[in-house]
Order: structure tokens, then sequence, then C-alpha cells
């Protein structure tokens, strides 16, 4: 599995990757692609997790560098991010930096 990391129902994990044309972050759930972090698939089993992660994978003309992080179940059952880097990616900023500069270069 990934980098070390076991998925298990004490740290489970999801699977993220960017969006080949725009380059945002987006999440699997069910085999396809959502921009949506708190909908995407929690994975506990190691087995089920490396399956989605080779389908992730094999879905290289949508989405570029699939892998699987740890994740925390939040309160509403939805995921959360377990590390900075992760919660970073969650929160865009670099896409909305893009984005703007992409909103300011059109207007040119």
């Amino acid at each position: 599995m990934s980098k070390g990391f076991t998925p298990s129902p004490a740290t489970p994990g999801v699977i993220t990757a960017n969006d080949l044309r725009m380059g945002h972050c987006v999440w699997m759930r069910d085999g396809r692609w959502i921009a949506d972090p708190r909908e995407a698939e929690l994975f506990e089993d190691e087995a089920i997790a490396e399956l989605a992660l080779l389908d992730a994978i094999s879905q290289a003309d949508l989405v570029v560098g699939p892998y699987l992080v740890e994740a925390r179940r939040g309160a509403d059952g939805r995921p959360e991010p377990a590390h900075f880097r992760e919660a970073f990616r969650r929160s865009g900023p670099t896409h909305k930096h893009f984005q703007q500069a992409e909103a300011e270069a059109s207007h040119v």
C-alpha cells in the first residue's frame, strides 16, 4: 500500500488525484471522480483500497497522480483530512490563485 499506510477501520483512507484538464483536486467515490472531499469513499480494507487505487491509476485520461491518503471519519461519518497537507489541498489555495490569475489574464 501507499507509503507504508495501510487502511483499517481505525485509520481509513481516501483516494485523491488531480483532474488532468483543470488541475484541481478530486477524490474517488464508486470509481468516479468528485470535487467534494466530504463525499469521498472511505476505504478501511487494504485489498479493496488497492483495487480502487489500481482503478484510479488506470484512469490516466481523467486524472494524474492518484494516491491513497490517510483520513479520519468525522462526527457526521464523512471523511476529514488527517494531515496538514491534505487539509491544505482540500482548501485549494493554490487552485484559487490559479483561477484568479486565469481570470485576470482573460481580461487583458
